[in-house]
């Protein structure tokens, strides 16, 4: 009886997939609590953004958060280290892909770089690196870029270092990083309990440096609850059904190196 109980509390018809992106982390830990009061598990895509307080968003200030929602259930994947912004598709050598980024982040951010595969890769691949060691578990092996800004070029190039580019859906853009005067939350959270559908992606992020008005948490609780309400459920990014064979495909063994 206990066993049928739980598959109906399991049971999952209409889920729905909310992801976060790093930021400046300064309503981190509200967003925590409202995720654990919910009983809600997400998918963090992160990267080494600068922080309002501590070093950046994978330092070592922040090291307790992320071990913290390790231990919640949430799941991990890359946002590449330097938060880098595909600009722009180049010629590589012998045929190989090159790419014209601009990190937000790290030593050469606002500077455009010319990168090729294998240094894009070893992005992406860092910040994965940096959330195994803060959490102690394997992160997905997908990955989103910056702004969502991407090429057929520059995906193929991920796929053929094991990661997986992840979007959201458009109603699934939850708008925290739109100006509040013109958005405000209330605008937002009557848009995304409209909008959204069985089956979406939906993104927001862990802080935004230019929104006057945070949208966390004053939308995330009454949109998870509204949610819910219209018999929505949460999964994380391990549970969709389009991702799932690519994550078993790619997922490395403990204690392995890609």
């Amino acid at each position: 009886m206990a066993s049928a109980q739980k598959d109906v509390k399991n049971a999952c018809d209409k889920p729905v997939y909310l992801t976060f992106d790093t930021g400046h982390m300064a309503v981190a830990p509200l967003i925590a609590e409202v995720l654990a009061r919910q009983q809600v598990q997400v998918t963090f895509f992160a990267a080494n953004e600068r922080t309002q307080v501590g070093d950046g968003s994978l330092g070592e200030h922040w090291a307790p958060w992320w071990k913290a929602r390790a231990a919640e259930g949430h799941a991990f994947a890359s946002h590449t280290w330097d938060h880098a912004y595909w600009r722009a598709d180049l010629a590589g050598k012998d045929g190989k892909g090159a790419f014209r980024i601009r990190p937000s982040a790290g030593a050469d951010a606002g500077k455009d770089l010319n990168w090729d595969t294998a240094t894009y890769c070893a992005n992406i691949e860092h910040a994965a690196q940096r959330l195994k060691a803060l959490t102690g578990i394997e992160p997905l092996p997908l990955y989103r870029a910056p702004g969502g800004k991407t090429s057929p070029k520059l995906l193929a190039a991920a796929q053929s270092c094991g990661y997986r580019h992840v979007g959201w859906a458009p109603a699934g853009f939850l708008g925290d990083e739109l100006p509040s005067d013109k958005w405000p939350n209330e605008r937002l959270l009557a848009q995304a309990l409209r909008d959204i559908r069985s089956g979406d992606i939906l993104l927001a992020h862990l802080g935004i440096w230019s929104r006057q008005d945070p949208w966390a948490p004053a939308v995330l609780e009454p949109l998870i609850a509204g949610l819910k309400a219209r018999g929505f459920c949460f999964r994380t990014l391990r549970e969709h059904p389009d991702l799932q064979g690519w994550i078993a495909a790619h997922s490395r063994p403990a204690g392995s190196a890609r």
